[in-house]
């Protein structure tokens, strides 16, 4: 195991408790997409070399994928539906035991697919770059059920210049504000209209690159207010920098910077920041926190290995503002971006950082 402390039992907040009804829909968050195993080798002193072997001082395994952003929801307390192919092997069978049991991610959707092996990932971290391979084919193709996508206050979706996901009309039509990210485009034409499920959209949350190249703009900041015009909420990330949002309804900005970190992997720290906006975003937060909390929440996963096994809970988002409150010559200004956690955070006893044990595969659950 990294790290090597035990479990740690996270504390459950529910950052929604003061809006629920009820005839809210069953779930806060739903979303879709491919599950792979990660297994990650870390504490390599460099990359592996063609013809000898190399021995990592730490690994572990977690579901990847689309798990990386299910597992950040779930952690920060929203009731998150994933609908997934998961293999009928020993892989599949552990990537579904650690996302319902141990994150209590709703699996209702997905399906077991036999004969069908997990697609895998293998991570090899080292000089705070990281380096992959991984393997797998498509899932067969199924009839979507009458019932999905379920009902959801959100739904997080990826999207694919070129190709669009009629599951994402049909959410947003039942009324599910929908949160979407966007890959590199491969075509290399960079055309919005090629993104025909922005419309749909209330939030779009690509790169300061991406954001660039789709409108054109010399800058990221002037690329958000170009891509408000196409959707509601335009938040553009911009690495080091922290981040730039802009609400096309409203007119309102704002800017965050970046928390300065040492970053172990970056793996699945977009995931974790698309999971922190979500959160503030359905609490009824103010833009500018909603950026600190998102930027927050990926600032500590980078402290961590792998993707789903780095995403913060409120435990650790806890024990970081305890700890950051009590450091000397603290700047008072940039502690009062984060004062909006006071009342929401639990309680905790244990000093900053925290450490999360991290799985491994033939290992039984703690209690």
């Amino acid at each position: 195991m990294i790290n090597g402390e035990g479990p740690f039992l996270q504390a459950h907040v529910d950052p929604l408790a003061g809006l629920r009804t009820a005839g809210d829909p069953p779930w806060d968050v739903y979303l879709t997409g491919t599950v792979f195993l990660d297994i990650i080798f870390t504490g390599l002193d460099s990359a592996p070399v063609r013809g000898t072997e190399s021995w990592a001082r730490g690994m572990g395994s977690s579901p990847g994928g689309v798990a990386n952003m299910a597992t950040a929801l779930a952690r920060l307390g929203l009731r998150t539906s994933l609908a997934a192919a998961f293999g009928d092997d020993h892989y599949g069978e552990y990537c579904w035991d650690a996302l319902e049991q141990g994150e209590n991610i709703d699996l209702s959707p997905s399906r077991t697919v036999p004969g069908w092996h997990s697609p895998v990932t293998v991570s090899m971290a080292y000089e705070g770059e990281r380096t992959m391979v991984s393997h797998g084919h498509e899932a067969p193709t199924e009839e979507p059920a009458p019932d999905s996508p379920p009902h959801a206050r959100a739904a997080v979706a990826s999207l694919t210049p070129g190709v669009t996901a009629p599951w994402i009309e049909q959410a947003a039509s039942r009324g599910t504000r929908i949160f979407a990210d966007v890959g590199w485009d491969d075509t290399g034409r960079w055309d919005l209209a090629g993104l025909a499920d922005l419309a749909h959209c209330e939030a779009f949350l690509p790169n300061a690159e991406e954001a660039m190249r789709y409108t054109g703009a010399d800058c990221p900041r002037a690329a958000a207010h170009a891509l408000a015009e196409h959707v509601p909420l335009a938040v553009v990330t911009l690495g080091s920098d922290g981040a730039y949002a802009v609400d096309g309804r409203s007119g309102e900005s704002a800017e965050v910077p970046a928390i300065a970190v040492e970053a172990l992997d970056p793996t699945g720290a977009g995931d974790v920041f698309v999971a922190g906006f979500v959160t503030g975003t359905l609490a009824g937060w103010p833009l500018a926190d909603r950026l600190a909390f998102a930027g927050l929440t990926a600032a500590l996963s980078v402290q961590e290995f792998g993707g789903s096994l780095s995403a913060p809970g409120w435990s650790e988002i806890a024990a970081w503002w305890r700890r950051v409150q009590s450091v000397a010559d603290q700047d008072p200004a940039a502690l009062s971006r984060y004062a909006f956690l006071e009342g929401r955070l639990p309680e905790v006893t244990r000093p900053w950082p925290l450490r999360r044990a991290v799985p491994t595969i033939g290992f039984g659950r703690s209690a």
